[in-house]
């Protein structure tokens, strides 16, 4: 059963450049519901919730329905609150000051873990409410979806930023011998992975590619970087941002300042990263000249390189959450569901908050080769789809 009341909407977490798109889904099914009767906004997430600055979206018009979904990065603002125990109470209080019957948040794994805490209490209380959670991550790292909406146009930007800065280290081998492009992801390999989809040749970049899932052997890779650079004479070299030795231990973590975000996510600081400290490593190792580069928040927010399939998908879960809240459910993640690899076909369905709450799904070994410097041909079975149609494929004359 469901109630009259109010719904209301939140973005956590970093952006994407479909993020927007989940909640145009939001809004729009809402306003199919005459069960939901105020939509409102959280202003930067669970935080903004706490200090109660909404914003009313009831009124919103088609046009800007349909600008939210071509709108990068999160139009509600995004946080990285962690919310303490004790916030949650205060938290309901304030639903139940607006009446809200219907809570939506998009986010990753801490925010899956919000929703969840949220849903239990409210259940608890008594408190009729519908708490679902909406995924978005470009990590790709929620477990039990098939994929994350987000991840498909980051992973299109990955691959075409990559080819295209390969075509300018083949064109400049006479001077510049290696580059290596660290990627985002934690700890979690999904993105750089990504790096190979637009790879149609052996010349084309990325030539190797590390993901945080295997240990990383500095020798190895360092053998690796000095077999492909006597074949072709440059190398470029895709690395997941969180790549730990054999010890646990971030690669250049002992030459760098490492600092903990507010859900104890460990991480190198900016610009101390392990392509910094590989590129010094060729250098003094190998005798060759080493570049290095960290595109940043660029590669969740180019909205240039969105993914058509990722366009309809973080829609489709917006939408899918509303239906599932509107029939009584609770307590449940959207997920999306392959029916189809050739051609891709892809349903939304349902998973408990409960299973994926703080849980991080990583590259399985299947797609890793056994040298642990490259992707399987199973990989690119998996996410070629999702980065959407029209990977664009580069020629060269010798």
């Amino acid at each position: 059963m469901t109630i009259k009341g109010n719904l209301i909407v939140g973005q956590s977490g970093g952006p994407t450049t479909v993020i927007n798109g989940s909640l145009a889904g939001v809004i729009a099914e809402a306003k199919n519901h005459e069960k939901i009767q105020k939509i409102y906004g959280m202003q930067h997430g669970i935080e903004g919730l706490l200090k109660k600055n909404f914003l009313d979206l009831t009124d919103c018009s088609l046009n800007i329905i349909n600008g939210l979904r071509v709108t990068p990065a999160s139009a509600l603002g995004g946080c990285r609150y962690k919310v303490k125990d004790d916030d949650y109470s205060q938290i309901l209080e304030i639903l139940k000051e607006k009446n809200i019957r219907y809570f939506f948040y998009i986010g990753g794994n801490d925010s899956m873990d919000t929703c969840n805490k949220i849903s239990i209490l409210a259940e608890k209380e008594g408190y009729e409410m519908q708490v679902l959670g909406i995924p978005k991550t470009i990590d790709n790292d929620l477990p039990i979806t098939d994929h994350c909406p987000g991840f498909g146009s980051a992973a299109r930007f990955t691959a075409i930023s990559t080819a295209s800065a390969g075509k300018d280290l083949e064109a400049m081998k006479s001077f510049d011998d290696v580059a290596i492009n660290e990627i985002m992801g934690r700890h979690a390999g999904w993105l750089a992975a990504a790096s190979v989809l637009a790879k149609n040749d052996f010349k084309d970049a990325p030539h190797l590619v590390y993901l945080p899932e295997r240990a990383f052997s500095v020798e190895k890779f360092l053998e690796d970087v000095k077999s492909i650079h006597k074949e072709l004479g440059y190398v470029f070299v895709s690395i997941g941002e969180g790549i730990k030795n054999s010890s646990g231990e971030f690669i250049g973590e002992n030459q760098a300042e490492t600092v903990v975000d507010a859900f104890g996510h460990k991480a190198i600081a900016l610009g101390n990263g392990p392509a910094s400290y590989l590129s010094k490593t060729i250098k003094e190792n190998l005798g060759l000249q080493a570049r290095y580069s960290r595109c940043g928040t660029i590669q969740r927010s180019f909205s240039e390189c969105v993914s058509n399939i990722d366009y309809e998908e973080a829609y489709l879960v917006g939408v899918t959450a509303v239906k599932h809240a509107a029939e009584g459910k609770t307590g449940l993640m959207i997920t999306l569901e392959r029916t189809s690899n050739d051609p891709y076909k892809c349903c939304a369905g349902a998973v408990s908050l409960s299973k994926v709450a703080n849980v991080e799904h990583f590259v399985p070994k299947e797609y890793i080769n056994q040298q642990g410097n490259f992707v399987t041909q199973e990989f690119f079975t998996y996410c070629l789809p999702l980065a959407g149609k029209n990977i664009p494929k580069y020629v060269r004359l010798v």
